[in-house]
């Protein structure tokens, strides 16, 4: 297929050599049998060019890879496994068939990490650059569901990694393509000026969710009351939790993760980090709520989550809880400012 094009090649012919080398099917069943013990759950996730990435400094693979995690952590915030995955693709014609490989590469490295046993793919035409939607259903085992615990005020928010990397990560990316755009020192400046921060860059490039979070949880015996994904930020996934529980929750400002040099990369950007935490995006964490009851448990099995605040009753709302224990009310785009 080297050297082939679209135009030679044709949308199905295209379709099977991608699939060539993995492990999955091409033009298999879209369906798949839930053997009467487990609960369905399925999560979307679209990507458009320009707006969630720039392909100036977006390798493919890993956006490729990026988008089905941007479905799967929603599959493992309801405490289900992967099983199926279904990916669209809208090539504008500044893309050709090595460069739609290259990300394809990406889509398979993740569903084969996350477990998935079946992968749906299809390609379209598009005018306005790459567009990547994403659906993914995952089963979560009919014990698991029914021992889920209700929500309760004291459940504790735990969040899987570092915020506001990602956010800040870009950010970074984006000043030296705007020094390149307008000719400002050299490629190798460039290097050296990421280079200090490439766990940042690497938070919004290639992010990581963990791939054994719900078995290990299952294995524990910790059901966690309820979970969402971390992608728009924090001050959104944590209204959402608010929303969906019916409780107020308290997030403390001195408990945030944040991954090593934001704060010096902050300062250079003048961005606060934990704005960027509350309301960067991007940073692909799980946040739990877990009965109090299991804490000493949850931190002993668990080590890599942080415990970041807990929920409250519902007349405490949704708010940041400062150093010195003043509470803000917690804003979020796409919210309204009094819910």
């Amino acid at each position: 297929m080297a050297g082939k094009d679209f135009s030679d090649l044709g949308r199905v012919e295209a379709l099977r050599a991608l699939y060539e080398g993995t492990p999955f099917e091409a033009f298999g069943q879209n369906r798949f049998e839930a053997a009467g013990r487990e609960y369905v759950a399925y999560a979307s996730k679209v990507m458009l060019e320009g707006i969630d990435f720039d392909l100036v400094y977006f390798p493919l693979k890993h956006l490729g890879y990026k988008s089905v995690l941007g479905a799967t952590g929603e599959l493992y915030a309801q405490m289900a496994h992967p099983a199926a995955l279904s990916v669209r693709l809208g090539v504008s014609a500044k893309l050709d068939f090595a460069q739609v490989r290259e990300l394809w590469e990406g889509v398979v490295a993740a569903a084969k990490e996350h477990g998935y046993r079946q992968v749906d793919l299809d390609l379209m035409p598009s005018r306005n650059g790459l567009c990547i939607s994403v659906s993914a259903v995952g089963e979560t085992a009919l014990l698991t569901a029914k021992r889920r615990p209700a929500p309760k005020s004291k459940d504790l928010l735990c969040v899987s990694g570092p915020l506001g990397a990602a956010y800040l990560g870009m950010q970074a990316l984006e000043r030296e393509r705007r020094r390149f755009d307008a000719g400002e020192g050299d490629h190798a400046g460039r290097e050296q000026a990421l280079s200090q921060y490439k766990m940042l860059v690497a938070a919004y490039l290639k992010p990581e969710v963990p791939a054994t979070a719900v078995s290990q949880l299952e294995a524990a015996e910790i059901v966690p009351s309820a979970g969402c994904f971390v992608t728009r930020g924090l001050a959104d996934a944590v209204k959402r939790l608010a929303r969906d529980t019916g409780l107020g929750a308290k997030v403390y400002a001195d408990k945030i993760p944040f991954e090593g040099n934001s704060f010096q990369l902050g300062k250079e950007l003048g961005i606060d980090p934990i704005s960027a935490a509350m309301n960067g995006g991007d940073d692909f964490r799980l946040l739990f709520t877990v009965p109090i009851l299991s804490l000493e448990k949850f931190r002993r099995e668990f080590q890599t989550f942080d415990i970041i605040g807990h929920l409250a009753q519902p007349e405490a709302g949704a708010v940041l809880v400062t150093p010195e224990g003043v509470e803000l009310p917690l804003r979020a785009p796409g919210w309204p400012d009094a819910d």
